[in-house]
């Protein structure tokens, strides 16, 4: 059982109460309610003999919660709204459960999504929601079943499953490349674009090259895909994930800046708290994705 009986208000009551609390009066909750002001009134009360709590302060211009009241109407608005997206996730899956990933957005378009159609079509009871979050978030407060990391295994609390291994590679627009770029000191002149989530890209990549250098300045963006259209259109130097590049690179829209040394800034993770109880929907889409990635060639 999950409380006393007695604990535990109508949602008709609790509906009323977070109404009139957000409205200012048994008018207002009743009209938007679709009911009269009297069964709101007698809503209001009942709860209060339930409780054996004074809830509202009545004036003769408005309703207003006690102090008690309003804290007591911010968990139960909280809660109202997780079951109105319970019965919608509900409604929309009625077969099955769903599956709530955190996603990083370039890895997302560009490596996840064109896979998901065949997750969908192994498991059609599973319904796949996506949201994007950049960096670590406690599972505890966000709605997350599992997340996609980026980096090195260094979120507490959380399983690991390696995806991939990251190579970087420095590229430009074709017209930004010098006709002879037999030095790399050409791109400590240049203008580097940097991304926030790797702020010291750069610099980790030139220390691979052999050729280590500090305090290196330039436009900063906050995701690959504006930062590729930026590079794409000649103001500067990037530094972006092979796999992103790729296809650009193919039909000549960029250029390699320069053909050093792999380097790898980081690993993909699948990751998953260890504190929660592992959904069937989650089991189904790791054993999906460890296949995908047992049949993926080695270098992907």
């Amino acid at each position: 059982m999950i409380a006393p009986r007695r604990f535990l208000p109508s949602i008709s009551s609790l509906l009323a109460l977070e109404a009139v609390d957000r409205l200012g009066s048994a008018s207002a909750a009743a009209e938007e309610l679709s009911l009269t002001q009297s069964a709101i009134s007698r809503q209001l009360k009942a709860m209060e003999e339930q409780l054996g709590v004074e809830l509202i302060q009545r004036t003769q211009m408005r309703l207003n919660l006690t102090p008690a009241a309003k804290d007591y109407v911010q968990t139960a608005r909280a809660s109202l709204h997780q079951l109105a997206q319970a019965s919608l996730k509900l409604k929309a899956n009625p077969a099955g459960g769903s599956l709530h990933l955190s996603i990083l957005p370039a890895f997302g378009m560009h490596w996840l999504a064109p896979k998901l159609q065949d997750f969908a079509r192994r498991h059609p009871e599973v319904t796949v929601n996506l949201n994007t979050r950049l960096r670590r978030f406690d599972f505890d407060t966000e709605p997350f079943d599992a997340a996609f990391h980026f980096g090195q295994q260094n979120w507490s609390g959380v399983n690991y499953m390696q995806i991939m291994h990251e190579e970087v590679l420095p590229v430009c627009a074709p017209t930004l490349l010098p006709e002879r770029a037999e030095s790399i000191d050409w791109l400590t002149n240049a203008p580097l674009l940097h991304i926030e989530t790797r702020p010291d890209g750069w610099e980790r990549w030139f220390t691979a090259q052999g050729h280590p250098i500090k305090g290196l300045q330039g436009m900063v963006f906050d995701q690959f895909s504006t930062m590729i259209q930026a590079t794409i259109h000649g103001l500067g130097v990037g530094l972006f994930p092979s796999y992103l590049v790729a296809e650009d690179l193919k039909n000549g829209r960029l250029a390699q800046a320069w053909d050093g040394p792999e380097v790898s800034l980081g690993d993909y993770y699948l990751v998953w708290p260890k504190g929660k109880a592992e959904s069937e929907p989650l089991k189904s889409f790791r054993k999906w994705l460890q296949t995908q990635l047992d049949q993926a060639p080695k270098h992907s």
